[in-house]
C-alpha cells in the first residue's frame, strides 16, 4: 500500500476546485475488511494520543467541520472515526434548520455558542456554511432570517460578505489557537440516491427520509455550485478544505482518520514537565497517607 498523503483531497485556495473533475470515488486503502479494522484501530489510537497531549498542553484545540449533502456519511464518519476518543474531550455538535431565538440573532451566533475549549475537540455536524448553501439554493428563505431589507438587494454582495465573514471567523480562530478543520463529503448522485433507496427498505432507518429531501434532491446541480462557490472562497492556507470521495464509506473513513491523526500531530504541544524534587515530595506524601 502506498504511504497516506493528504494533499490530492486539500484545497487550500491555491487550485481552486471543481465538483465535476473531483473523484467521488479512488482506490482503496486497505487489502481486506480486517486491514481496513486494524488501521482504523490504529489511527484511532494515534488521534487519542495526541489529543492527550493537546489537552495537556492546554493551549489549542481543533474545530472539525462535517458537510455533506443527505445521506454522505457524516453521522458514520464521526462515529467510526473518533470512536477512540477521550469521550469527556470530545463535543458533538448538531445542527438543524434554525429556530425562532437562532434567527434573532446574527446567522453565526448559534455555532459560536458550541465552540470547544482549548484542549478539546468539537466536532459540528453540518454546520455555518448552511447559511451561504441551502439558502443560496433557496433565496427566498432569506427573507424569513430577520435580515434588514437593504442587504437583501444585492444577492451577489451579500454572499460575497458572508463568505468574507465565515474566512474572517475562522482566521480568528486559528490565530487563537483552534485549528478548523473543514471536510466535505463528496458523494455522487447515483451512490446518494442508492442509499436513499436502502433507507426506505430498512423500517430502523425510513424516518431518516421526507418528501422535502427528495425535493431538495431536485437541486443537486445547484447545490454542487453553492459547494463550489462556497469552498472556492474559503479555502485558505490556515483553514483549507478537504474534499473527501465518499462514495465508499469505508475508505471515506480511513482519509478522515488519516488527516486528523497528521494534523493533531503536527500541534507543537508537549506533556508539561513536573519538577523532579516536587515529585519525589509527593510520592512521599502518598507514601506516608498510605503507611497512617
Amino acid at each position: 500500500m502506498k504511504k497516506f498523503s493528504s494533499k490530492p483531497f486539500r484545497f487550500d485556495g491555491r487550485t481552486p476546485y471543481s465538483a465535476k473533475h473531483t473523484p467521488t470515488r479512488i482506490d482503496p486503502l486497505f487489502r481486506d475488511e480486517d486491514d481496513r479494522a486494524h488501521q482504523l484501530d490504529a489511527l484511532s489510537d494515534r488521534m487519542d494520543q495526541a489529543q492527550n497531549q493537546m489537552h495537556a498542553h492546554e493551549k489549542y484545540g481543533f474545530v472539525v467541520l462535517f458537510q455533506a449533502m443527505d445521506a454522505g456519511g457524516k453521522d458514520s464518519s464521526i462515529r467510526h472515526v473518533f470512536k477512540g476518543v477521550n469521550p469527556s474531550r470530545f463535543q458533538v455538535a448538531a445542527f438543524k434548520k434554525p429556530g425562532k431565538e437562532d434567527l434573532a440573532h446574527d446567522f453565526m451566533w448559534r455555532f459560536w455558542k458550541k465552540l470547544p475549549e482549548r484542549g478539546y475537540i468539537g466536532i459540528f455536524n453540518r454546520t455555518y456554511y448552511e447559511e451561504v448553501l441551502a439558502l443560496k439554493v433557496h433565496p427566498d428563505r432569506l427573507a424569513d432570517n430577520s435580515i434588514p431589507e437593504e442587504f437583501l438587494k444585492n444577492p451577489g454582495k451579500l454572499w460575497k460578505e458572508r463568505y468574507a465573514d465565515i474566512t474572517h471567523f475562522e482566521d480568528y480562530l486559528h490565530r487563537n489557537g483552534f485549528r478548523v478543520v473543514k471536510f466535505y463529503l463528496h458523494v455522487s448522485k447515483e451512490e446518494q440516491g442508492q442509499r436513499l433507496i436502502n433507507r426506505l427498505k430498512d423500517t430502523e432507518k425510513q424516518w431518516k427520509l421526507s418528501e422535502n429531501d427528495l425535493e431538495e434532491r431536485q437541486e443537486w446541480d445547484a447545490y454542487m455550485q453553492a459547494y463550489e462557490d462556497a469552498i472556492n472562497a474559503t479555502a485558505t492556507r490556515n483553514c483549507p478544505w478537504y474534499v473527501i470521495p465518499s462514495d465508499d464509506m469505508n475508505n471515506q473513513q480511513l482519509i478522515i482518520a488519516h488527516i486528523m491523526a497528521e494534523l493533531l500531530e503536527s500541534l507543537p504541544v508537549h506533556f508539561p514537565q513536573r519538577n523532579e524534587k516536587e515529585a519525589q515530595k509527593l510520592i512521599k506524601q502518598i507514601e506516608k497517607q498510605d503507611k497512617a
